[in-house]
């Protein structure tokens, strides 16, 4: 090589070498504020026993990592790891914690407004609660409340329709409700108070002690699936369907808000993908799992029980009463309830064309062992 041509040599790979620091350097930044390396903390309201509720934060979280090849990470906590079952809303709001997942209507106490992004009595089934959130700006009017509690919720699991719980005495009127001490969280709990029942709001993992010891004569939980985890049929034989106070039970991720707010644009796409990913599993699980749980509880000994039309009637006419009296002195569930029920009027008109006459016939067609 001669001197005119090493010169040259080394000239181009300065150019090439400076070029590609320049490179690394300006897109260092862009990657770093696209995508931070994060570790978040998630406290669930649900105990690790129950695999479909608190599996549904496991989905959720596993779903961020790998959106974002492992750069965002939340890991999960059962209750009391970090926080109390019921103080989970809490920590979000004091940012104890970036995140729960949690059931709305277990912080009824603060404001009964947070009834409606899980359920209310005669409200919504899981469709239409899905239906009202995503495309009815349910997830934008609730996120209008929760951000006085420092709070950005997100859907994040359902339950669908429930069972009306467990019971060491039949249900056969009204009457029967009264003294009845039952643990039911929220806005349910409420209505029963006003046929003279006495509501208990008890965390998932402290339920079975409570109606073994006699704490409690009822509980309700969620359907054959989980409650056959909690072993209530071996304390309380009669178990009542429907579950009127929910027809389906939205659960929630609850992220504080200045959290959520300095996360990147990219990251908040993620949570929100991941999110609705666990909604959706949560709800197949269940309804993939609970007939054949059903059917177990039955072999052991558990008794289905209707409620009479005469306790739905009470129940539906007390219902009515309550959300009169709260809608009148509390202007947010006012706005919000008034929201719920135009969705329910509309989904309830559409269902009983399509989905009752279909599904009726369907039934008629299994009880004549025709499936």
């Amino acid at each position: 090589m001669t001197t005119i041509d090493r010169r040259r040599f080394l000239r181009t790979t300065a150019a090439g070498s400076f070029g590609t620091v320049a490179a690394t350097t300006l897109a260092a930044p862009a990657i770093a504020q696209s995508a931070p390396e994060l570790k978040w903390r998630l406290t669930s309201s649900f105990p690790k026993s129950l695999d479909t509720i608190h599996g549904a934060s496991d989905v959720f979280a596993k779903a961020v990592a790998e959106m974002t090849d492992n750069r965002f990470q939340i890991q999960v906590f059962a209750p009391g790891e970090l926080v109390p079952a019921l103080q989970a809303a809490d920590a979000v709001t004091a940012g104890t914690v970036e995140m729960a997942h949690t059931a709305s209507y277990y912080y009824w106490g603060k404001d009964p407004t947070f009834a409606f992004a899980t359920a209310v009595p005669f409200g919504l089934n899981a469709r239409m609660q899905n239906a009202w959130m995503y495309e009815g700006g349910g997830i934008d009017l609730m996120n209008a409340f929760y951000a006085k509690y420092n709070i950005f919720g997100l859907p994040g699991g359902n339950t669908g329709a429930q069972m009306g719980g467990w019971y060491r005495k039949e249900i056969n009127s009204p009457a029967d409700l009264k003294g009845l001490k039952m643990r039911i969280g929220g806005f349910g709990g409420a209505v029963l108070q006003k046929l003279g029942a006495v509501p208990q709001q008890i965390g998932g993992g402290d339920i079975y002690p409570a109606l073994e010891k006699g704490t409690i004569d009822a509980t309700e939980w969620v359907g054959p699936y989980d409650d056959e985890k909690l072993g209530f049929h071996k304390v309380a034989k009669y178990y009542y369907y429907p579950g009127w106070w929910e027809g389906q039970a939205m659960l929630h991720f609850f992220i504080n808000k200045p959290k959520w707010e300095t996360l990147p644009k990219t990251y908040q796409a993620v949570v929100k993908a991941a999110a609705q990913t666990a909604n959706t599993i949560m709800l197949a699980r269940y309804d993939a799992q609970n007939a054949a749980a059903l059917r177990r509880l039955a072999n052991a000994g558990a008794q289905l029980m209707p409620f009479s039309e005469p306790v739905l009637d009470a129940c539906f006419k007390a219902s009515n009463e309550v959300y009169d009296e709260i809608s009148a002195k509390n202007a947010d569930f006012k706005k919000v309830y008034e929201a719920m029920k135009a969705q329910r009027g509309d989904n309830y008109l559409w269902f009983q064309l399509a989905e009752y006459t279909s599904d009726t016939f369907m039934m008629i067609q299994q009880r004549k062992n025709a499936l």
